[in-house]
């Protein structure tokens, strides 16, 4: 028995050396490849606009009659990367605009709490810096429609319209509540600062994958993402305090989440869509990033949408 004892106890501490040696050599490697990819921020594609003392990211694109502002889902690395296919379909007849607000991309980390006014407030300074003035047609995906839902409410003259893309709603406090207090977050922010998240961001190959990969081990999962899950339950009811947006809208939804929640999904934006003076729902047979699986028809739909506005 003591012998098993023994044997046991060497087979332990050999595997938690060779642990040990994979997480300082993953750390060790993460520090080099941070130090070599810098690079990528010292020659940004868009603009970096001074907003309350920190820099913030925008990129914009084309001309035209209309203002789209592109908003991004939670913990999406790089807005850009993600939005740059749409935003060049897009810039053909609009002027497009991606905010990547703080926290995300090339955006600075910023510290305090993320609520949901703060953030608004941040994204519209950005704007006015940059001397892109309203009406805009806000065109958010995922969580950033808690932001453009009070954008809406708060500065209706802002918004010419909401493009939603499988959007965040009021109707899923609950679930917000349950993901802010997930242990996951900061098990991922903790690996992400360790290096170990690196290997799941390995076969970039396109310049734009390396950018992205690039930005996500550098700031995924930080605090001003955690923040802002944290924050959504307020947001919510925010939202639910006021009368929703009359402003024009077209609300694209998942099936995928549709069918997840039968009832809070397809009727929240329903509710959204009744409330505007000129509002369509429609729904794709595809996963949560409408926008990627289903971007020719969207750019389609946006233009005969605003075609209507003129």
């Amino acid at each position: 028995m003591r012998k098993v004892t023994k044997v046991i106890k060497k087979v332990f501490l050999v595997l938690l050396a060779v642990v040990v040696l994979f997480v300082a050599g993953a750390f060790a490697y993460h520090k080099v490849m941070l130090k070599k990819e810098a690079s990528y921020w010292q020659n940004v594609p868009g603009q970096m606009v001074d907003v309350d003392g920190h820099k913030m990211h925008v990129y914009t694109e084309g001309e035209g009659d209309h203002t789209i502002v592109l908003m991004s889902a939670w913990g999406d690395g790089s807005p850009y990367v993600n939005f740059l296919p749409m935003c060049k379909e897009l810039a053909k007849e609009n002027k497009v605009v991606i905010v990547e607000r703080f926290g995300y991309g090339f955006s600075d980390v910023v510290p305090g709490e993320r609520d949901y006014d703060t953030i608004l407030e941040n994204d519209r300074t950005a704007l006015k810096e940059l001397g892109i003035d309203g009406p805009y047609v806000l065109c958010p995906h995922s969580i950033s429609g808690l932001e453009a839902t009070i954008w809406a409410q708060k500065y209706p003259e802002e918004v010419e319209a909401v493009v939603g893309m499988d959007i965040s709603i009021a109707d899923m406090k609950e679930e917000y509540e349950a993901q802010a207090n997930s242990v996951i977050l900061p098990v991922y922010k903790t690996f992400r600062a360790m290096g170990l998240t690196r290997f799941a961001h390995l076969g970039a190959h396109s310049k734009e994958e390396k950018m992205q990969h690039a930005i996500e081990n550098k700031i995924e999962m930080n605090d001003n993402v955690i923040s802002e899950m944290k924050q959504a339950a307020d947001a919510c009811d925010e939202i639910v305090e006021k009368p929703l947006p009359t402003v024009p809208t077209i609300q694209f939804i998942s099936k995928t989440a549709s069918d997840a929640y039968p009832d809070e999904w397809v009727g929240g934006h329903g509710a959204l869509v009744d409330a505007s003076t000129n509002g369509k729902l429609i729904e794709f047979n595809c996963d949560h990033y409408v926008y990627m699986f289903e971007q020719d028809r969207i750019v389609k739909e946006i233009g005969e949408f605003l075609k209507e506005l003129d």
